[in-house]
């Protein structure tokens, strides 16, 4: 009889691209992969994956192979979670998240704390990071993103639409002036998100009801938004941040806003899990947790400015 287990190892391998990237998910080393995908060859006496020192792909019978294997460990997993959820045992297994920075530090982390009292037979793997990861490649179970969302084989659950500004402190305002159109950036110094991959070497303004794109410099970029928060509120220079993450420093006086008339494009702040029809237990609880624990961080950051205070949906 074939191993439901070795089945699933395949078929991580073929999600991620890799038997390294499976490994991570599933907390096994690549050997192991390795071993676990030439046991499943041998007992169907076929090969299913064309492996070279640098990729791999599937054969043709490993292609009808995972198409099939797909429909069966989604009606296994259906059916698990479907017992579960009628029986009212606790989920439990490994769920691997990723989150932004500053919300990872800000409110997840801390809500694990609850997540775990909970559901005490679940294990959280959590990756804080800015760079938006390759999701797939990564394994990731559930990411929480702070973008403008592209098509995806993930599952959007929208949590709302948030407003973004163009900041700085008073001090370097005082010093170098403020920019009064869009173009005025290309004389200030822009405090820039980047990574590999980063966009953020230009920025999008709605300017008189247009898109207005602009390229921005400036001495100093980093990989973490806090930090690039902290050298705005030092002087340092112009910071393009979600409403919420700097309405207590706009409130306080550390940071006023920039260029009001020509407000970035909002962004979408939401939740990506993989497209299936029935979800999991454990990241179902989750996502209802992680929802829930950042519409209200939404709520009370925003409240903080009062009658400028930004909707946040139900």
């Amino acid at each position: 009889m074939i191993s439901l287990e070795n089945v699933r190892i395949f078929m991580r391998a073929v999600e991620t691209g890799s038997f390294s990237a499976a490994g991570r998910k599933l907390r096994l080393s690549p050997s192991v992969v390795s071993y676990r995908i030439q046991l499943l060859e041998d007992h169907l006496n076929s090969r299913l994956l064309t492996r070279t020192t640098r990729s791999m792909s599937l054969t043709e019978a490993g292609r009808v192979f995972f198409d099939h294997c797909l429909e069966v460990v989604e009606a296994v997993e259906r059916a698990e979670a479907s017992v579960a959820t009628e029986g009212g045992a606790s989920p439990r297994g490994n769920l691997h998240v990723t989150t932004p920075l500053g919300l990872g530090r800000r409110v997840i982390a801390p809500m694990l704390a609850r997540y775990r009292t909970l559901q005490p037979q679940t294990e959280v793997r959590l990756r804080l990071s800015d760079h938006l990861l390759d999701l797939v490649q990564e394994g990731v179970d559930v990411a929480i993103r702070l973008a403008r969302m592209e098509d995806s084989s993930f599952t959007l659950r929208k949590i709302a639409d948030v407003r973004r500004l163009l900041c700085a402190s008073p001090a370097y305002l005082a010093k170098r002036g403020a920019p009064t159109v869009p173009q005025d950036l290309a004389a200030h110094d822009c405090l820039l998100l980047r990574f590999p991959g980063s966009q953020q070497f230009r920025w999008t303004l709605d300017f008189r009801s247009e898109a207005v794109t602009i390229p921005v410099t400036g001495p100093l970029d980093a990989d973490d938004g806090d930090v690039l928060t902290q050298w705005a509120v030092d002087g340092l220079g112009i910071i393009l941040k979600p409403l919420f993450e700097v309405a207590h420093l706009i409130a306080g006086g550390q940071l006023v806003e920039v260029l009001p008339g020509a407000p970035p494009l909002p962004v979408t702040l939401g939740v990506l899990y993989p497209t299936r029809r029935m979800l999991p237990p454990r990241t179902k609880s989750f996502i209802d947790l992680s929802v829930e624990e950042m519409r209200r961080h939404l709520t009370s950051q925003l409240a903080i400015l009062g009658p400028q205070k930004q909707t946040v949906p139900a």
